[in-house]
């Protein structure tokens, strides 16, 4: 059994990638595992200020919701991130979250295996390219984690759109596999 913390950062409730998010956190608890969902909705992220007493506290030292979870994220075998993709990037507030974690860099960490979900109103191939190489500018400063697997769903403007999508299956069979 694993340990597996899905992180949902669009700050729409019930959007496409949020279901997505939901999908493979179904899988991977029925093959087993241990899952806790953490959704960015109404969590206070400030901005990095760029001090680094975190690297000397092993910890930030803004009091807001990172320092919680990167508790989690430090326990975890498995981390998911589920971002929609704005201007061919991941969600600004995805990224002001790996921002604030840079507290995790000097510590020992759980985690050994990264997922990527994403969703987008454009369905081109290289349209989570950015986002993914954000992910893995992260996941390099972590030499013992890997990118296990990603998944891009295009073509989605509302939500729910994604609703009854082969994607949503896929999100499904990649959560079983951890």
């Amino acid at each position: 059994m694993k340990k597996v913390i899905v992180i949902s950062t669009s700050l729409r409730r019930g959007s496409n990638s949020d279901m997505l998010a939901d999908k493979f956190a179904e899988g991977a608890t029925s093959a087993g595992n241990e899952v806790e969902k953490i959704s960015l909705v109404g969590k206070d992220i400030q901005f990095c200020k760029g001090c680094f007493g975190c690297q000397k506290l092993g910890r930030c030292i803004i009091n807001d919701d990172v320092n919680g979870i990167m508790a989690k994220v430090m326990e975890a075998d498995v981390v998911v991130w589920a971002t929609p993709i704005y201007y061919y990037e991941m969600s600004g507030q995805m990224k002001t979250l790996i921002d604030r974690m840079n507290a995790m860099y000097p510590l020992d960490y759980k985690f050994r295996d990264v997922y990527l979900l994403t969703t987008a109103a454009e369905d081109e191939e290289y349209v989570p390219k950015r986002a993914e190489a954000g992910l893995t500018g992260w996941i390099d400063c972590y030499p013992k984690s890997r990118l296990a697997g990603t998944l891009f769903c295009g073509g989605v403007n509302e939500p729910r759109e994604i609703n009854g999508n082969a994607k949503l299956q896929e999100a499904f069979e990649m959560g079983k596999t951890v």
